[in-house]
């Protein structure tokens, strides 16, 4: 039998938490990002736990174990192909990819997940510059990046990943053309928290909470910003 939509949100939502901080993962922690009572999330994880998908501490937390984290990534699989889909296929705005492959991830059967993959032909990444796992399921590798809000005055960056977790932080950052694949430098960083950025010629002000939800990568002195591929609004 499949693990329920419950089951598969839980071990996918450890399995985010565990990129974010060293194991094991507080219950609180759980609860918080699934917006749900920390009871109704305990007695998931003891689901969890007798089936083997988790491995609990006393007062410390959950860690998923190698059975449920082939689960997870395969549910990451599937939620980042229908992302790419919705955005590249159906002129879904990238803002509304998330919450649509959120309802759909847990109901593809693997012969709709190959030919979904084929259709795509076995894109890397999905919109927001997440890595997409492969059929063989091994979890994604996590490329060393920095948040936009940790770089200086005159660095040059290229925009690797944005977090899919605000709609309206999405929408603005396609509008001013701050997307996965863009070159961009930093013009000022302000005390009050705003960061302003040359986007093509544009100056654009973010405020570092958002700045903080971007991931980015170096350009060296001689690369070229006019010559990274721009990746379109999805």
């Amino acid at each position: 039998m499949s693990p329920s939509p419950v089951v598969e949100d839980t071990l996918k939502t450890i399995y985010h938490l565990q990129q974010e901080e060293d194991p094991p993962v507080a219950t609180s922690a759980i609860a918080d990002r699934l917006d749900k009572a920390q009871a109704t999330v305990t007695s998931t994880l003891d689901r969890l736990e007798a089936q083997g998908l988790i491995a609990r501490e006393p007062y410390q937390g959950s860690e998923l174990t190698d059975d449920g984290e082939t689960v997870a990534v395969e549910v990451l699989r599937h939620h980042r192909l229908l992302e790419t889909y919705l955005a590249d296929h159906l002129d879904y705005p990238w803002e509304q990819v998330h919450e649509e492959a959120d309802r759909l991830e847990h109901h593809i059967s693997e012969e709709f997940e190959r030919r979904l993959a084929e259709t795509l032909e076995n894109p890397r990444r999905d919109p927001h510059g997440d890595p997409i796992p492969g059929e063989d399921l091994e979890p994604p590798n996590q490329d060393p990046m920095t948040p936009l809000s940790a770089c200086e005055v005159g660095d040059r960056v290229t925009i690797t990943r944005v977090s899919d977790r605000d709609e309206d932080d999405l929408a603005y950052l396609a509008d001013v053309g701050i997307t996965p694949g863009t070159a961009v430098r930093i013009v000022d960083v302000a005390p009050f928290g705003m960061i302003t950025l040359d986007v093509d010629d544009t100056e654009q002000a973010i405020p570092e909470g958002v700045a903080t939800s971007i991931r980015v990568t170096h350009l060296n002195d001689a690369d070229d910003p006019a010559g990274v591929e721009h990746r379109g609004d999805a």
